[in-house]
């Protein structure tokens, strides 16, 4: 093999991954399957796909050697090929929030109807709860919180929010989390909290951010 014939077989397998993450629902997969291992029916339940349009997603990534699947009981269970992967996905993001000024805007108009909600990083979270300061609040659905979640942090998916108020102290404050930068639950649970009286802000990343920081999961 010459160095031209190996550069072009480099460069196709290269261009076959890229063309893996060329599609917005594929995208939105590979976050969702950043929080843990999850099954087709759940997949698409979760990005509002058929069973069908999810499989075909899934198989292309696969194909890709993006993702990999595991038989539990019955049922396929499909997660992230490696940590790589989700490193991938987050250098994409971070490279279209720099360099695109259409996803730019859309970031700032979304963050302004929120009305600028506050924020704080991973890092910050775990000192104030390690100082006894602050609780971590998983929004994310109970699948999602069972896959992993940040140590202590109490789990009430959003849309169970409202009825299980009582279960949240009003001593400390609240620090919401979800599946990361995108993920409006827990924008959603702030609003909601502020509402009923709680001194409560979101983490800016989420569960995946924080356990590619290194920092203990449970």
């Amino acid at each position: 093999m010459n160095a031209r014939e190996f550069k072009d077989k480099i460069y196709t397998e290269l261009s076959a991954i890229s063309k893996a993450l060329a599609n917005p629902h594929r995208l939105e997969i590979l976050e969702l399957l950043a929080q843990g291992a999850s099954s087709v029916e759940y997949i698409a339940g979760q990005t509002g796909l058929s069973i069908a349009n999810a499989s075909q997603h899934l198989q292309v990534l696969k194909n890709a050697r993006l993702v990999k699947t595991e038989k539990k009981g019955k049922y396929n269970y499909y997660s992230l090929a490696g940590p790589k992967v989700f490193e991938v996905w987050k250098n994409l993001q971070e490279l279209g929030f720099s360099m695109n000024a259409e996803i730019e805007k859309l970031m700032k108009d979304f963050q302004k109807s929120r009305h600028d909600l506050e924020s704080i990083t991973a890092e910050e979270l775990r000192k104030r709860v390690e100082r006894g300061e602050a609780i971590a609040l998983d929004v994310r659905p109970q699948h999602e919180y069972e896959e992993g979640h940040i140590p202590s942090a109490v789990s009430l998916p959003v849309e169970e929010l409202q009825k299980n108020l009582e279960q949240l102290p009003r001593s400390k404050q609240i620090i919401a989390y979800c599946r990361g930068p995108l993920c409006a639950m827990a924008d959603d649970a702030v609003e909601l909290l502020h509402k009923e009286g709680f001194e409560v802000i979101r983490m800016d990343e989420g569960y995946p951010e924080w356990k590619a920081k290194g920092y203990p999961v449970e």
